[in-house]
């Protein structure tokens, strides 16, 4: 529970009373691996594993950024993981990767991913329909995509 959560009162009471038995918040949404790491203590002292958000649009240092959250706590559950095309493993070298169903990060230094800029050249962005991301009325309510 959680895909849409953005701020700890949208999770306190469901994670105290033990509600739920996984939290799936987007690490970026709810303020990066500081507040993450915040929240999988609390969720820790509640016995809630974690299981981060991780979509398909999520880009490889924000995946490689999770697993090494997950690494680090102790009530890790799952991690969503959809996988990378040729072309983002060509622009993001040291990917997190699946080998015999489990995710990997790489041995390099920091998060281990980098950013090729040059190659990143090769695919310019393209216009896309993002109406799925407005999944909030402007009061902030979470509403269904």
């Amino acid at each position: 529970m959680g895909e849409l959560f953005t701020n700890p009162l949208e999770w306190k009471a469901l994670v105290q009373n033990q509600w739920i038995d996984f939290i799936r918040v987007h690490v970026s949404d709810i303020g990066g691996l500081t507040p993450a790491r915040k929240l999988a203590h609390f969720c820790e002292m509640h016995d809630v594993k974690t299981a981060w958000h991780g979509p398909n649009d999520l880009s490889p240092i924000g995946m490689a950024a999770q697993m090494h959250l997950d690494m680090n706590s102790h009530n890790f559950g799952i991690q969503e993981f959809s996988g990378f095309n040729e072309e983002e493993q060509e622009v993001f070298p040291g990917c997190p990767e699946v080998r015999n169903g489990y995710a990997y990060v790489n041995d390099r230094p920091g998060i281990g991913v980098g950013f090729d800029e040059k190659k990143a050249q090769n695919y310019p962005p393209v216009e896309m329909d993002h109406g799925w991301l407005f999944s909030r009325l402007p009061d902030g309510t979470p509403v269904r995509p």
